[in-house]
């Protein structure tokens, strides 16, 4: 008799793995977008093609929306095997080595396109050594976007209109120091209280790109945006080591060719959603201005001299280098 059992490990010994490989495994992936942003359709997208490409030997369960924790929480949980796999930014990765955090240093980055290219080449052979030394296996980057300022006070069309206001960051240092730099006095509050907080008035504004504050109608509190795109975010795919370890070499080249094109959609994707998240923020009341970002650049000496210590200076000169 021809059991749903016997019939995926057929199909998974098809695929070219042996029998050991045919053995059923369940990933269990967590992160912090909401299900109808980008990068949890990415996770969607990875998960059915692994399952798939294995003929239902290696399954991925998904986790989105922070069901398993803050951001921190789910990275600890992955470095000590409880989460197989997450997407941290570099800003979460930076907690277990420095290095990552030179990837948010203040407009280090001009476009997209720039920053893909510095992240994708010199920096993954740079940094992924140094993530294996903490328990992770890094597979590729995914997108998350540039940050943005929004407020319910004023129009932003020049640094000084920052000076002063009460913003909402998280606690990356980078974000924090940009912030600082232009003038503004900041808060650090967990995102899931970033809504209550903007109702009640604990802050005056918050920074965030603008799939987050499309996605999670930050515009019902939050009268202006501007594009001011300070700093540049990435999720990172990380997966524990030793479950890594314990996948075979078919496995893993699946999963890393997958968390490639899952993010290589989620880069098109964001990229291709921005302006329409945009246009849509305006359509429900937002004002949306986009000024000119060098004298913002200008101001960011102090905030690039802070990243620079907390990130230590030889890293910093490493990563400036990869910009060049």
């Amino acid at each position: 008799m021809l059991t749903k059992k016997t019939f995926m490990t057929g199909l998974a010994l098809a695929a070219g793995l042996s029998s050991a490989s045919a053995q059923d495994v369940t990933l269990r992936l967590a992160h912090f977008a909401a299900e109808t942003h980008p990068g949890h359709l990415a996770a969607v997208q990875f998960a059915e093609n692994v399952n798939a490409r294995t003929g239902g030997a290696v399954e991925i369960e998904l986790f989105p929306a922070n069901q398993l924790g803050s951001p921190p929480e789910q990275l600890e949980q992955t470095i000590l095997g409880a989460v197989d796999m997450t997407l941290p930014t570099h800003g979460g990765l930076d907690k277990y080595d420095r290095a990552f955090g030179t990837a948010m240093t203040p407009f280090a980055f001009n476009s997209y396109e720039h920053a893909h290219a510095v992240l994708d080449g010199d920096f993954t052979d740079w940094v992924a050594p140094k993530l294996e030394a903490q328990g992770l296996v890094m597979l590729s980057h995914w997108e998350y976007g540039f940050r943005n300022i929004t407020n319910s006070i004023k129009p932003i069309n020049t640094p000084d209109d920052v000076v002063g206001l009460k913003l909402r960051t998280p606690p990356e240092l980078q974000i924090v120091a940009a912030m600082e730099g232009l003038g503004a006095s900041t808060t650090q509050i967990a995102f899931p209280e970033l809504p209550n907080a903007l109702n009640q008035g604990v802050v005056q504004g918050q920074e965030n790109p603008v799939g987050v504050i499309y996605h999670y109608n930050l515009n019902d509190f939050q009268e202006h945006m501007a594009m001011t795109r300070h700093v540049y975010n990435a999720m990172v795919h990380v997966v524990n080591k030793d479950k890594w370890d314990a996948l075979t070499p078919n496995q893993q080249r699946i999963i890393r060719e997958e968390s490639a094109a899952a993010g290589a959609m989620m880069r098109e994707a964001v990229q291709a959603q921005e302006a329409d998240e945009v246009a849509g923020l305006i359509e429900r009341g937002m004002k949306v201005t986009t000024p000119d970002l060098a004298p913002f650049a200008a101001k960011m000496g102090d905030a690039r001299a802070r990243v620079a210590e907390y990130s230590g200076q030889d890293n910093m000169d490493t990563f400036l280098g990869f910009l060049e």
